[in-house]
């Protein structure tokens, strides 16, 4: 007998799509331990966040087929193990999109009307009508970072309220944008500009505390700033010492860098302008039940031999093809992610150039990898094996696939990547050695040979005596330690590149020092 476990609460319309097809076991509050005695008997697993599928548990499936998780994030699934299992891991992307979307204009709104406020104040015995005058939303400039499912679902609505809205993502088209009726600016000007700011973006290493006191400094003083995204993008102190100083008028936050908030957070002791609630960004009666309906229903199709929506690793390949593409689609999203730091742009076109035997394998999980690592910059682990197409194309990215079957330089072939944005163009190469070992070996077509490592600085620069050196004594300076270096040209005293490996990321204070030196170029800080 088919049988399911579901160790989370789950709305009850997922459990009814799931007894169609199988036995469902209802467990909750199941300790890792007493998931990996019991997960062996299971065909199918259904969670949220509170279980956590290790690789030990994973190890212990004898016949799972499906591990679905009623929500966006899979943290607490490893992945990797599953995929090298054969079980596939399914989400619900876009489940609460829109109750994410409406969360966030709800705290626009009340940030304007002073609603949490008057509220209190009511309840309080008092009828402050002037105490409490508000701000109009409309002809108001609405700033969007972050133009995914979510953020493009508030400009949408704001457009219609009224208000102009420009956004930043570097993975939009302008094309794209302007379909969203939503001008596009660096985030350093939409700062600037904006009368209210809404967050839509993933935590990443490049978004931590993205938001400092320097960002809030460059606000209006009577703009207002909402997350209702992820915690940790905003440094809290830096906000509440803002909102204590007066830097900007207010903010409402729904996600912390802790979660639940701490009571000694500075948050908490803010008197004015600040309206927190507590991660309710999806929790409408409707959101649950469209995220327990929706992996509910690709639980039951997966059990009946029918694929999956929103697979979260590769799909419709065996654990045996997984094992032997390994290494080239570890390269593919190498080559993705560190293309898509150095372009420093709106990408608009991708060209994926397979040559010997990278054009012998199936080239659509090679590409789909290639656009996974392009995207995570900008998307986190919202960016998967199955959506990367699709989020691509709703950038307005173009991506051409080349193959060439020819490699003169490498036995085992090559891939190349030719980004072009509104900045310029850039090109990246790289092979699989015999034992498995990647190497990236050109960067804008100038030959290099290095091993990718987490933390790199590249740079492009003039080929004269003594650069590098004052490079090196800069970063000393900042006690950056370099591991390897290593130096492109193609002509004496032209230009030429350099990729450093260090042992910890570049500040921002310092990459601007290194691009204030006479004689470079360009110089990107890229983490693998």
């Amino acid at each position: 007998m088919t049988k399911v476990l579901v160790s989370d609460p789950i709305d009850q319309a997922g459990l009814d799509i799931l007894t169609q097809v199988a036995q469902v076991d209802q467990k909750l509050g199941l300790s890792i331990d007493q998931l990996k005695n019991i997960i062996s008997d299971y065909d199918g697993l259904m969670i949220r966040s509170g279980t956590q599928v290790t690789s030990e548990v994973i190890a212990e499936a004898k016949k799972l087929r499906i591990i679905g998780r009623a929500g966006v994030g899979v943290d607490n699934v490893d992945v990797p193990a599953a995929t090298r299992k054969g079980v596939l891991v399914v989400n619900s992307p876009g489940g609460n999109t829109i109750a994410a979307a409406e969360h966030a204009l709800a705290m626009i709104l009340a940030l304007s009307r002073n609603i949490p406020q008057a509220h209190a104040s009511m309840f309080s015995g008092s009828w402050d009508r002037k105490k409490y005058v508000g701000n109009e939303l409309y002809k108001k400039i609405l700033g969007v970072v972050g133009l995914g499912k979510i953020g493009s679902h508030v400009a949408k609505v704001a457009n219609a309220m009224g208000m102009e809205v420009i956004g930043f993502d570097p993975f939009v088209s302008i094309e794209r944008a302007q379909q969203m009726q939503v001008r596009l600016s660096d985030i350093e000007d939409l700062f600037k500009e904006s009368d209210y700011v809404t967050l839509h973006l993933p935590r990443t290493s490049e978004t931590e505390n993205l938001v400092d006191i320097n960002l809030l400094r460059k606000m209006k003083p009577t703009a207002r700033l909402v997350n209702c995204a992820r915690g940790g993008i905003i440094n809290e102190n830096d906000l509440a010492s803002a909102l204590e100083a007066k830097v900007i008028k207010g903010a409402a936050i729904d996600v912390y860098a802790k979660e639940p908030l701490t009571d000694n957070s500075p948050l908490r002791s803010v008197k004015e302008g600040l309206v927190l609630t507590p991660h309710l960004g999806a929790s409408t009666v409707e959101a649950q039940q469209n995220v327990a309906i929706d992996v509910a229903e690709q639980i039951r199709d997966v059990l009946l031999g029918l694929p999956a929506r929103s697979a979260v690793n590769i799909p419709g390949l065996s654990a045996e093809i997984m094992d032997s593409l390994k290494p080239h689609l570890k390269l593919a999203e190498t080559l993705g992610l560190l293309v898509s730091q150095i372009s420093g742009g709106q990408i608009q076109k991708l060209e994926v150039r397979l040559q010997g035997e990278f054009a012998q394998h199936p080239s659509q999980p090679l590409v789909i990898a290639t656009l996974k690592g392009l995207l995570t910059s900008a998307l986190g682990d919202k960016i998967n094996y199955v959506n990367a197409s699709l989020e691509a194309k709703g950038r307005g990215i173009d991506v051409v696939e080349i193959k060439d079957e020819l490699s003169p330089e490498f036995a085992r072939g090559s891939l190349q990547l030719d980004s072009f944005s509104d900045k310029g163009g850039h090109s990246v190469s790289g092979t699989v050695f015999g034992d498995g070992d990647l190497g990236i070996t050109s960067i804008d077509e100038y030959p290099i040979n290095f091993v990718p490592s987490r933390h790199m600085l590249f740079t492009r620069h003039r080929d004269m005596p003594g650069i590098i050196g004052q490079i090196g004594s800069l970063l000393g300076k900042h006690n950056v330690n370099i591991a390897s270096m290593q130096v492109g040209r193609r002509i004496v005293r032209g230009e030429a590149v350099m990729v450093l490996s260090i042992d910890d990321p570049i500040p921002s204070e310092l990459l601007g020092s290194i691009l204030s030196m006479q004689g470079i170029n360009e110089a990107h800080s890229v983490t693998l």
